[in-house]
């Protein structure tokens, strides 16, 4: 069933941590907002002094190697966005601003139940507007060599359908459904961590990456199983991670999706690649509302109606 109404956060909340390919600590503040504001980044902490506003969409990615990167290095960027954007989407919330004193979002555990928590502790405010959504209406397919991404029409809800194959008897072939709502993200995908080999760390760090990476917040595949001595959350935590960041990914379509994502041996560059092939042609999709819309309308946080940030600062 899809969600009637527009949702923002009760209050602020804050985290802190480092991002696991900077290395470095990071400060993070979710703020609410008002209705239609969508999910955008308040970069702060930049040379000169000067906080730069970044939209949460397609058309703000730069970068897709082993994570999504919206902004520029110039002017701003925010690194590693998939897995807060996951939480908000996952749980429905629409409307939110994301002030950030770095360059990365905080790995924290590696996967999306620490932004949950946070999110949990403030709470989540229904607002008085019609929630919209962006409707697939014709199928669109990316691929790369064996891989593939699509979107297809689907009318009830967002569904998932992820598959990963690697050639590696620790992972091997893996495939997980879901359709996506607040009660299955938070118990059958939220929990998935990130994951890497062994053998790649010093290539990683050769190359800038994976420098705040560790056994907290990744889970380390060596030659004979998983290194972490607690094991796996999931008995399939690989594939459901894979879909977690499919979920955080696909949420830069800037509407919270109607149709049917599936995907072969995917991830950043081909999540990335479908929404472009989707909004390549206007008849591909369409912007419709869950109820008739209601105009002029501010966010309600809590008992009191408030306009939380103006519509001028995009």
């Amino acid at each position: 069933m899809k969600q009637s109404q527009q949702t923002t956060l009760r209050a602020a909340v804050t985290l802190v941590g480092v991002g696991v390919h900077s290395g470095d600590e990071v400060k993070m503040i979710l703020h609410p907002a008002e209705v239609n504001h969508g999910i955008a980044f308040l970069r702060t902490g930049l040379p000169g002094g000067v906080d730069r506003l970044i939209d949460a969409r397609h058309l703000a990615v730069t970068a897709t190697e082993l994570c999504t990167v919206i902004g520029d290095r110039d002017s701003g960027a925010v690194a590693t966005i998939e897995h807060l954007m996951a939480a908000l989407t996952g749980l429905g919330i629409d409307n939110v601003l994301v002030e950030i004193d770095g360059p990365e979002v905080p790995i924290l555990d590696g996967s999306s139940a620490p932004f949950i928590d946070a999110i949990d502790q403030v709470g989540i405010a229904m607002q008085n507007a019609s929630r919209r959504y962006l409707k697939v209406l014709r199928p669109v397919r990316v691929t790369q060599g064996k891989a593939f991404a699509e979107l297809l029409p689907n009318e009830r809800s967002f569904r998932l359908d992820v598959e990963i194959d690697f050639p590696t008897p620790v992972i091997g072939r893996q495939r997980k459904m879901i359709d996506l709502s607040p009660s299955v993200f938070r118990r059958d995908i939220s929990r998935a961590r990130t994951f890497g080999f062994m053998r790649d760390v010093e290539k990683l760090w050769g190359a800038g990456f994976a420098l705040g990476a560790s056994l907290d917040n990744t889970v380390a595949i060596g030659d004979d199983g998983i290194i972490n001595p607690e094991g796996l959350r999931y008995s399939d935590e690989f594939v459901r991670h894979k879909l977690l960041d499919a979920i955080g990914d696909l949420s830069l379509a800037g509407l919270p999706l109607l149709g049917t994502y599936r995907s072969y041996c995917g991830g950043h560059r081909l999540n990335f690649s479908v929404l472009e092939a989707l909004f390549a042609s206007r008849s591909n999709y369409a912007i419709v509302d869950a109820v008739p819309r209601r105009e002029g309308a501010y966010a309600d946080l809590g008992s009191v109606a408030v306009p939380a940030f103006a519509p001028e600062i995009h």
